[in-house]
């Protein structure tokens, strides 16, 4: 099973990525991603998809045309794991 990570290392690894938050009501961490075009967006959801399936980490997300919402939090931890904040800075990379 894996860890959920305190709430300082938390915030460090949080000021450590780019427009990543915590939401108030839920143990999570969620971004916005605007694209050119649905095809951009979906290319960036893809390259996700084949992430998570290696990791066998899957993100929440929602798409509607060039914009994607993710949320990240690992289930069986129940909240925030390095897991999220790892996967967080893969997507980030994705996204360029």
């Amino acid at each position: 099973m894996t860890a959920k990570i305190d709430p300082q290392t938390l915030q460090e690894e949080l000021s450590t990525l780019d427009d990543w938050t915590k939401p108030e009501d839920r143990d999570a961490i969620e971004k916005s991603f605007k694209f050119k075009n649905f095809n951009a967006a979906w290319g960036f959801m893809s390259r996700i998809a084949l992430l998570a399936e290696k990791m066998d980490h899957h993100p929440e997300w929602f798409n509607v045309y060039n914009k994607v919402d993710i949320t990240l939090t690992t289930h069986d931890a129940g909240g925030i794991s390095e897991k999220d904040i790892k996967m967080a800075k893969a997507i980030d990379a994705f996204a360029g």
